[in-house]
Order: structure tokens, then C-alpha cells, then sequence
């Protein structure tokens, strides 16, 4: 709902506990100002309500038309921002408050029941400039050490754009918000007050999931968009100009190389395609073109090839080349690409994140100047993401550290099992020492995923028989959910092409890709052993 505009009226909560009083009307809410300085009320007894990041998200509403800041924030803000003014002219300064206490010290008020404040929009901008008002993802670190405890707190633990006492974070269900005069949307249209607009710009239930992200990640900001190939398209579009070049990889999901090969181009777009382990080429490419961007999974999609993130970084910064890292088969918990030097870390959500198998989403993250660039053209296109699907996201990510745990362990052991077994002729998965990039996966990976690719000892039809003995994965597409998931690339995603043409990617007719879920390692070991002896 769009706040107020010039004059705004700031509604907030102040309570200590224990409270045993009868719940409050919500016409008394409604009025129950703040009417005590802090130095008599005390911070600690003091509710505020700030979305996570907030200094952050009022500093970059110039450069986007998009935000989830209340009227309660924006009026800290303007207090907050009058400290070091009344300290310096000698004033007595409140007492001081611990980070885990509040998120900024406000001063000592007196509002009348109906009286309003007025914030202007320089006033706004420059509190949050000045580092008034703070609640960066480092306010997690003093509780939340680890990434397992974020993917359950962060950007809900120490509050939200969504005023409410649930655990849970509501699903906000609504396409537009309404200005409750025409004032109020001109003052908008001309930045004097923040709101929301309209649905395809922003809802308060996706911006907690962007911000857990952020946390996760270690980014300044993640845009969320309707699925993982809508986040690629867009991405591509919004930082690669017409008559650009892009470096990318031979690995790689299928349906970005059919975009890259097939769409591009419509636009002038060249394209460079390299080995994932090819440095050499990536040096040429950067030094021959002016090349935009540097877009790669890793590890990528069939065979976990691994880039060098910090490397390639350091290469493509050289020449003013940002990079992507679609990190889909890492997931935040086993790699970090942002703390090794990539520009923007991609998710397909659908997979870990989600990890249920029932919704779609893909996410951008990294800094504020670029996801902007990128959320700009996400609000033209459209692809936004269902309030409801950003739900079952805040829900998945809650048990992801457990899942990734258990599905990198069964990974792991699965494919040394399957290395040893007659019937397997190679397996591909980083954490083997026989994989090619096993040394650079131990130094930038954590864990090495939940999936493991490998090629059976025969043809297409005794891959097919293996695949149909199997009792326990399903034969489907994607990854990553708690149910194990199995399939032939030269099926489920190559079967249009003819062998001949398969083969120029490496996809034989006899690779397995198997997608190991949260199942027990021994029922999953005994159905695979039954199903090769199949064979």
C-alpha cells in the first residue's frame, strides 16, 4: 500500500514485555503514536519495523523505481540523520544501544496523537547517505555465523517490509497497490515518497526471499524473476549492447545455448564459445573483442566442469568484462562466486532452493549498480515472480542447508561406487580426483552437489534398460529436490538432434544423468546395484 506523501504520519508500535493486556482494537492501533523521547522509553522496548538492507535500498531509489520502505523507516531516517547535527551543537547525546539492540538510535520525540511529520525526499536520500540509518547484511553476523542459521532467519529474523507478528513471512496477494489521492501518486511519480506501484515492479513477500538471497550470497542486491531461463535472457539482454560480444562455455543448459546461437545474433550479438579450463582462449577472446560479458555455469550442466572463478575474474576485470557465474549446481552453501571475484551470481530456484519440485523462479544477484541494469528491463519484459511461488522459496530455503548436506554426502559416495563398478565406464563429479578440475573444485567449493553424471558400458538401449530397473528416482527433468531424479541427456534434452550431431556435444548415447535426492544412502545404493546387475 503506498505510503503517505509529503506530510506522513508515523504509526508505530513501542511495547515492553511482558504484556498480558487484552489485544488492541485496530482503531486503537491505528493511533497508538510514539509519544515518549527514547531516553525514557529505552531502545530495547522500542519496536521498530525496517525491512533487512534498508540503507541500502533507500540509497539505490534513485537509480530504480522500485522500493519496500514504510513510513516508520523513512521517519527514522530523518531523526536518525539529526543526531550528529543536535551532538555536535552540544546536545545530550541518548543512550547508547548495542547493534543487537537497534538498528539506529532514534532522538527524543514528542508527537501529538495527530500530528503528522514531514519527511522530505533530500532529507530521505541524504540520512541514508550519511549511514543514519543502517541495517546491512552484517547486522546477521552477530547471531547468524553460519549459512544454514541465514537460510532460515535472514530477512525475517530482524524484520521485514511486512508489518506482522507471524513467524512466517505472509503471502501478499495483490497485482497493484492504491494512492489514496492523486497527490499521493504524483508525489510518488516525482520521488518524494516511497511505495509500491504495481505488481510487476515489486511485492513485499519476493523482496524478503531477494534479501535472504543477498545474505546468503554476500550480495548488495538479487532481483527475482519467473524462472531460471527468464533470469539468463534478461541478463543477457540488459548488459550486452546490440553489436556486443559474449564469451561462454561448450558446457553448458542447452536451451541458453539455443538463445545464445538462435537470438543473439537478431541483434548483432557475437559470441565466443570456449572449454571451461581454457584460459588461454578466454585471454584471446578478451584481447581480440570488446566483450562484454563473461557468462558461465559452474559447474556446469551435463559434465560439472569447473571455471576458475577467481582467475577468470581477475582476466575479464582487466579488460572491463564483467562475469557471470550461473552457480545453479553449487547452490550458495557450496560456492561462493561473489567472494571469488564474479560480478553476478545466477540461480535456477527451481532446483536447490525450491528443492520440492513444485515452482518455478530464477535469481540474480550482485552488486546495486548492475542488478539494477538488469531490473530495469525485468520490469519492461515482465516474468515476475508469483507472490505465492516466492513463498514455497522462503519455505524450501529454510531446510536447504540440510538438504544440500545430505545430497552432497550420497553424491559423493554414489560416485565413487560407481567409478569402481564394472559396468560404468566414466563418472564426472568434481569431488573424484579423476575429474579434471578436482583441485580447482577442492579450492572453491565447499561440497561438490547433489548430482553425478556418468556413462554406462553400452548402448542407448542398455542405458534405457538401466534407467527403467531403477525403482526409486523418477525419469523427469531438473534437480535438486528432495526426490531423486533420473534421465539420459540424448533423450530428455537431445533427442531432436541426430546422433551424429549429439556427439559434437559429447552427449553419447549411454550418459546417465542422476539427480540423488534426501532418500537414505543405502536404499539408494542397493536400487542403483540392482539396476546395473540388471544390465
Amino acid at each position: 500500500m503506498a505510503v503517505s506523501s509529503s506530510h506522513m504520519r508515523f504509526t508505530f508500535e513501542g511495547r515492553s514485555d511482558p504484556d498480558f493486556s487484552p489485544p488492541p482494537t485496530f482503531d486503537n492501533l491505528r493511533r497508538r503514536h510514539f509519544r515518549a523521547g527514547a531516553a525514557s522509553l529505552g531502545v530495547s522496548s522500542l519496536i521498530l519495523r525496517f525491512p533487512p538492507n534498508f540503507q541500502r535500498q533507500l540509497s539505490t531509489k534513485a537509480r530504480r523505481n522500485c522500493s519496500n520502505i514504510g513510513v516508520a523507516q523513512i521517519v527514522a531516517a530523518s531523526w536518525s540523520n539529526g543526531a550528529a547535527k543536535d551532538a555536535a551543537a552540544g546536545a545530550p547525546a541518548p543512550p547508547a544501544a548495542s547493534s543487537a539492540d537497534a538498528a539506529t538510535v532514534p532522538l527524543p520525540v514528542d508527537l501529538a496523537a495527530d500530528e503528522d511529520v514531514v519527511v522530505s525526499a533530500d532529507a530521505v536520500a541524504k540520512a541514508a547517505e550519511n549511514g543514519a540509518v543502517q541495517l546491512k547484511h552484517s547486522s546477521y553476523s552477530s547471531f547468524l555465523k553460519s549459512d544454514g542459521s541465514k537460510t532460515i532467519h535472514a530477512a525475517e529474523r530482524l524484520g521485514r517490509g511486512i508489518v506482522t507478528d507471524a513467524i512466517t513471512t505472509p503471502v501478499v496477494n495483490t497485482s497493484a497497490y492504491f494512492f489514496k489521492k492523486t497527490a499521493d501518486l504524483i508525489d510518488f511519480k516525482e520521488n518524494r515518497h516511497a511505495s509500491y506501484e504495481y505488481g510487476r515492479y515489486g511485492n513485499p513477500t519476493t523482496v524478503v526471499l531477494e534479501e535472504k538471497i543477498s545474505a546468503l550470497e554476500g550480495a548488495e542486491s538479487t532481483v527475482i524473476m519467473a524462472s531460471g531461463m527468464c533470469a539468463s535472457i534478461v541478463l543477457l539482454m540488459a548488459l550486452i549492447p546490440a553489436g556486443g560480444h559474449l564469451v561462454t562455455t561448450t558446457d553448458c543448459y542447452r536451451k541458453t545455448r539455443i538463445f545464445i546461437e538462435t537470438v543473439l545474433p537478431k541483434m548483432g550479438i557475437m559470441t565466443t564459445v570456449i572449454d571451461p579450463a581454457d584460459v588461454g582462449a578466454l585471454e584471446s577472446a578478451l584481447e581480440q573483442h570488446n566483450v562484454s560479458l563473461f557468462f558461465t555455469e559452474s559447474p556446469t550442466n551435463p559434465f560439472l566442469r569447473c571455471v576458475d572463478i577467481k582467475l577468470v575474474s581477475e582476466l575479464c576485470h582487466k579488460k572491463g568484462t564483467l562475469l557471470c557465474i550461473d552457480g545453479t549446481f553449487a547452490t550458495p552453501l557450496n560456492q561462493k562466486a561473489l567472494a571469488l571475484g564474479a560480478d553476478l551470481i545466477l540461480h535456477s530456484l527451481t532446483k536447490y532452493m525450491g528443492g520440492h519440485h513444485d515452482v518455478l523462479g530464477g535469481c540474480i544477484s550482485g552488486s546495486a549498480k548492475v542488478v539494477s541494469q538488469i531490473r530495469t528491463l525485468h520490469h519492461i519484459l515482465g516474468g515476475a515472480l508469483n507472490p505465492n511461488a516466492a513463498y514455497l522459496f522462503i519455505r524450501g530455503m529454510k531446510t536447504l542447508h540440510l538438504r544440500v548436506r545430505q545430497q552432497n554426502s550420497t553424491a559423493m559416495r554414489m560416485a565413487e561406487i560407481l567409478e569402481a563398478h564394472p559396468k560404468v565406464t566414466r563418472v564426472y563429479y568434481p569431488g573424484l580426483p579423476s575429474h579434471p578440475e578436482h583441485e580447482l573444485a577442492k579450492r572453491q567449493m565447499t561440497g561438490f552437489g547433489g548430482v553425478v553424471s556418468f556413462e554406462i558400458d553400452g548402448d542407448l538401449h542398455t542405458t534405457i534398460k538401466f534407467v527403467d530397473s531403477l525403482k526409486i528416482p523418477y525419469i523427469a527433468a531438473s534437480f535438486g529436490g528432495c526426490e531423486s531424479i533420473v534421465d539420459q541427456p540424448a533423450i530428455l534434452s537431445y533427442w531432436d538432434l541426430p546422433q551424429s550431431e549429439r556427439a559434437k556435444y559429447k552427449i553419447h548415447d549411454n550418459l546417465v544423468r542422476f539427480s540423488f535426492g534426501v532418500e537414505d544412502f543405502e536404499d539408494l545404493k542397493a536400487d542403483v546395484l540392482q539396476a546395473l546387475e540388471a544390465i
